[in-house]
């Protein structure tokens, strides 16, 4: 399930409310193991153009 989010985080990066509706989405999906995995990717493939949106959804699901 980790890599179909990685893949439509990627598709829908184009647009920053998709990608922030997308994320939020993973985090219901995802099992806790793979969160801290999607978090570490998602600051190393997006913090350039979503770091402030990474920050807050990942600091409301802790």
């Amino acid at each position: 399930m980790l890599e179909y989010v990685k893949t439509i985080l990627v598709k829908v990066s184009f647009d920053v409310r998709l990608f922030e509706k997308e994320l939020r989405k993973a985090l219901k999906m995802l099992a806790q193991e793979e969160l801290e995995q999607l978090r570490q990717w998602c600051y190393a493939r997006f913090s350039g153009i979503y770091h402030s949106i990474i920050n807050r959804v990942f600091t409301k699901a802790s």
